[in-house]
């Protein structure tokens, strides 16, 4: 069984930066990837940003430049480092895993998911 914990978020200004973290527990794939979606109330959850077992790379064109996916495979553990934040971003961030995929931001591709930590972002 493959649990994801997030953690990091918290609130900042605008223009404030925050890292989530997600810890994997449990045994995904040699052949993975993962994922940070977020949502927003009242919205539909949506891809930000994605890697795969080869390290490489997908973003949202609303992310792009600002945001930095990547991962630390001997501590098991997923980061998002978002930089430049806009109230726009704020959501519930969730990590996600799935076997065998490019750096998919499809979340219907996604088998595990995490609880959530919320990003709040204040003009």
């Amino acid at each position: 069984q493959v649990q994801l914990v997030e953690s990091g978020g918290g609130s900042v200004q605008a223009g404030g930066s925050l890292r989530l973290s997600c810890a994997v527990f449990g045994y995904i794939s040699s052949s993975y990837c993962m994922g940070w979606f977020r949502q927003a109330p009242g919205k539909e959850r949506e891809g930000v940003a994605g890697i795969d077992s080869d390290g490489r790379t997908s973003y949202a064109d609303s992310v792009k430049g600002r945001v930095t996916i990547s991962q630390h495979n001997a501590k098991n553990t997923l980061y998002l480092q978002m930089n430049s934040l806009k109230p726009e971003d704020t959501a519930m961030y969730y990590c996600a895993a799935a076997y065998g995929l490019g750096p998919s931001l499809n979340q219907y591709e996604y088998k595990y998911w995490g609880q959530g930590t919320q990003v709040t972002v204040s003009s």
